[in-house]
C-alpha cells in the first residue's frame, strides 16, 4: 500500500471518528445540556493541553528532520571520499589505478542496486558492502608508493578512504528508526487526548463545528503520518536516495 495512500485514509479515519462521536454524543445528549456553559477551567486546560502537544509534535518533526538530513549528508560524504580516491589515483601506475578504480565502481554499484534495497527492506548494511569497502582499503594501502609524486597522493587517498568508511558507519547507524518506542506512545496518546478534549467544549452538530473538529483531527493525522514518514531515513515516502552516488558515478547508474 502506497504511503501516500495510507496519509488519505488516515486524515478521512481521523475526520470520520470525529463526526461520528460527535453525532452519536449529540444524540445521547440530554436535552436541557446547554453547550455554550462550559466550565472556563475546561477552556483553559483545552488550549493549554493543545499547546503541549503542538509543541511535542513541533520537536517530533524536527528530530526526524533532522535525522533525515543527517542520513543524507552521510550518503554524499560518502560518495565524495569515493569520487575524490578515484580521481586521485589517475598519479599512480596504469595497472595499480585503474584496479582501485574498478573495485571504488564495485563498491558503488553493489551499494546503489543491492545494498540500498537491504536497507529500506531489513534497515541494515550487509556484509558484502563491507567486504567490497574493504578490498578498496586494501588496494590503497598495500601499494607502496614510487617516487614523491606518488607520495605526495598516498596520505590523501587514505584520509579519503577514511573519511568513506566513516560515513559508511555512520549510513548503517542511521538505517533504523529515530524515534523510540516511549515516545510513539506519547504522541498517540496525545492526539487521542487533544482531540478528545474537543468533545469536553460540547461541541454541537452545526456544520461549521464539524468541519473545523474534522480539519483539527486530520491535521494532527497528518502530523504523526509525516513525523512516521521522516522516522526512517532509506526507506517510505520521503526517503534519502542514492542520487549521490548515481551523480558523481554516472557509469554505474545503468
Amino acid at each position: 500500500m502506497s504511503d501516500w495512500l495510507v496519509l488519505v485514509l488516515a486524515m478521512l479515519g481521523a475526520c470520520a471518528v470525529v463526526v461520528v462521536v460527535t453525532l452519536v454524543r449529540h444524540k445521547r445528549a440530554p436535552e436541557d445540556e446547554d453547550p455554550s456553559e462550559t466550565p472556563d477551567v475546561i477552556e483553559y486546560m483545552t488550549m493549554w493541553i493543545g499547546v503541549v502537544y503542538a509543541i511535542v509534535l513541533g520537536l517530533a518533526i524536527a528530530g526526524v528532520w533532522e535525522a533525515r538530513s543527517a542520513a543524507q549528508d552521510y550518503v554524499q560524504n560518502e560518495a565524495q571520499a569515493l569520487h575524490e580516491i578515484s580521481e586521485r589515483v589517475r598519479v599512480y601506475p596504469p595497472e595499480v589505478r585503474d584496479r582501485i578504480r574498478d573495485d571504488v565502481d564495485a563498491y558503488v554499484s553493489y551499494v546503489v542496486h543491492t545494498e540500498w534495497t537491504a536497507m529500506a527492506d531489513d534497515e541494515q548494511v550487509t556484509d558484502r558492502g563491507t567486504e567490497l569497502l574493504r578490498k578498496v582499503r586494501q588496494d590503497v594501502t598495500d601499494y607502496q608508493p614510487r617516487n614523491d609524486f606518488e607520495a605526495q597522493a598516498y596520505q590523501p587517498l587514505l584520509d579519503q578512504l577514511a573519511t568513506a568508511d566513516q560515513a559508511r558507519n555512520a549510513r548503517a547507524d542511521s538505517t533504523g528508526p529515530t524515534m523510540p518506542p516511549v515516545v510513539w506512545w506519547g504522541l498517540l496518546a496525545g492526539a487521542v487526548i487533544t482531540i478528545g478534549m474537543v468533545f469536553a467544549l460540547q461541541i454541537r452538530r452545526t456544520t461549521r463545528e464539524l468541519v473545523l473538529a474534522g480539519l483539527f483531527s486530520a491535521t494532527i493525522a497528518f502530523m504523526l503520518f509525516l513525523i512516521w514518514d521522516l522516522d526512517a531515513p532509506y526507506s517510505r515516502g520521503i526517503a534519502v536516495t542514492a542520487d549521490p552516488f548515481l551523480n558523481l558515478f554516472p557509469a554505474i547508474s545503468s
